[in-house]
Parts: C-alpha cells; sequence; structure tokens
C-alpha cells in the first residue's frame, strides 16, 4: 500500500539554512500569486472538467490550471534551476537536483462546492525528503508554513509557532478522513474500520486543510490513500515541525503519497500504524 515512486530517488540536495530562507519566501510569493487566480474564481460560477473519463468523476477547473501557471511563473522567476512537478501540467527537469511539487487547488470538489476547506500546495523536494512547505487558504487568509525546522500559522493576527497535541491514546484521538468511500471494500477498507472503531470522533472532509488541523493541534490522526506527491509532500514537513508523523501505511516516507497516515505523536502513530497492519 506504498505509493508508487513519482519523482527519482538520489541523493539530497544540500540545502543551507540561507537557502532555505530565500526558497520559503519565494513559495510564499509563488502562493500569493495562486490566491490571486483561485479568488477570481472562488464561488463563482465554474465550468468543471472530468479527467477521469466516463466511469469517474475527478474534477478540474480553470482555476486549477491558471492558479499552477502562475505558481510555476512565480517560482521560475526566482529559482529557474528548480525542476517543477505539479497536478496538472507536465513536469519541468531542473539542474540544482530540487523540484517543486505543487498542487494549485487540493481540494477541488471542495473547491466547486463553495467549501473553504481546500488549499494551495507548495513543497520542495530535496532528492528524498520533502523539506519545506506552504498550505495557504486564501479565503480565511490563513498560511500554513514551514522551513523544515519549525512550524507557523500566518494570519491576519501575524505569525504564531503551531504545534501537534500530544494525544496517546487511541479512544482519547480525533481521526480525519476525506470520504471513506476512498477505501477499496476488502483490507483497505477493513484497516480504516480498524481505526475508527477504536478512536474517539470520526470527521469527515478537510483534505489537505485536515492536515493543517492536525499540525495545529486539533486533530489526532488523518487518514488517506490514493494520494499523489503533490498531495502530501507540503503538508509533511508542516506536520514533522509542528511534532507530528507522516509516513506511509508501513510507516516509510509518504513522499509519493499512497496510503498516508499522520499522527500528532509518536506514540499514536505506532498504535496506529499496528491496527493498519493487522
Amino acid at each position: 500500500m506504498s505509493g508508487t515512486p513519482f519523482l527519482p530517488r538520489q541523493t539530497p540536495t544540500i540545502v543551507s539554512a540561507e537557502e532555505r530562507r530565500q526558497l520559503l519566501q519565494s513559495a510564499l510569493c509563488a502562493a500569493d500569486a495562486a490566491a490571486s487566480v483561485t479568488m477570481s474564481y472562488f464561488r463563482n460560477a465554474l465550468v468543471v472538467g472530468n479527467k477521469a473519463g466516463d466511469n469517474d468523476f475527478d474534477p478540474v477547473t480553470e482555476a486549477d490550471r491558471q492558479a499552477e501557471l502562475a505558481i510555476r511563473e512565480s517560482l521560475e522567476q526566482n529559482f529557474p534551476d528548480i525542476g517543477f512537478f505539479g497536478e496538472e501540467y507536465e513536469a519541468v527537469t531542473g539542474s540544482s537536483g530540487l523540484i517543486w511539487v505543487v498542487d494549485p487547488i487540493d481540494g477541488t470538489r471542495a473547491f466547486m462546492s463553495g467549501m473553504p476547506l481546500w488549499g494551495t500546495l507548495i513543497g520542495l523536494y530535496d532528492g528524498r525528503d520533502a523539506i519545506l512547505g506552504v498550505m495557504d487558504q486564501p479565503f480565511l487568509k490563513e498560511r500554513y508554513i514551514s522551513d523544515g525546522q519549525t512550524a507557523s500559522l500566518i494570519n491576519t493576527a501575524g505569525s504564531t509557532s503551531i504545534s501537534t497535541r500530544q494525544v496517546d491514546r487511541l479512544d482519547q484521538a480525533t481521526l480525519y478522513c476525506t470520504t471513506p468511500d476512498m477505501f477499496r471494500a476488502g483490507q483497505p477498507q477493513s484497516r480504516f474500520q480498524s481505526v475508527k472503531d477504536r478512536v474517539q470522533l470520526t470527521r469527515y472532509g478537510g483534505d489537505c486543510y485536515a492536515y493543517a488541523l492536525l499540525a495545529s493541534g486539533y486533530v489526532d490522526i488523518v487518514l488517506d490513500c490514493d494520494l499523489k506527491p503533490y498531495d502530501i509532500q507540503a503538508l509533511i514537513p508542516i506536520v514533522q515541525a509542528a511534532g507530528g508523523v507522516v509516513s506511509d501505511w508501513q510507516g516509510g516516507s509518504a513522499v509519493d503519497g499512497g496510503y498516508v497516515v499522520a499522527c500528532g505523536s509518536k506514540a499514536l502513530h505506532e498504535k496506529t500504524l499496528t491496527l493498519l497492519q493487522r
């Protein structure tokens, strides 16, 4: 149940603290560029396409496409040698060994439904790990960021450090999942149910916003499946720098997506993995 490798594995590119600061600032500027696009479409009439064909539904809008182009253009201005891997267009190979990993609108179903629980995701991959991330929710004016060392929420009140809730018991935990329908009948569904049966509260929806709530100490477990790298890479450094753990269902790296579990504490992560692996 691990993710299919989408991105190259190589010796990690070394990034200094000052370079991280510059890269994070560039990601924030790109989030601004995306917000100017997405907010012009949000809660307005949308033409919705379907990338999945006749037998499924994978929505895409012009807001998705235009926001990704705005992000790419913004990032290329400062770092033209960094590669780019997004949801809507072909990947671009750079010469630096680094790759921006971007989802212009994570939660397109929420976006097209008028729910403000979508977000713009901008992560940076060094050949092995996701090393910094931005999750921007422009309608709520909330921006969750991490340079890989610290995690913060930027909103109208300013910038505040965030941390996960260190719950270590399943019967005290709040679980979030975008939808239980994502888990196929059989082992994935039964494994999800085994966790759901033991937690105190289960809620649905949220997409990337559920991970932001986990990093902020309001949610304890997030379970997902069928993720792509651009669905999760920006969120990994935010959750981890806030004190949480993100992995696939085997306990390995989640950079390729697939079946993903995030928990607010190491102890809770270990107990959740035990259930998922039974």
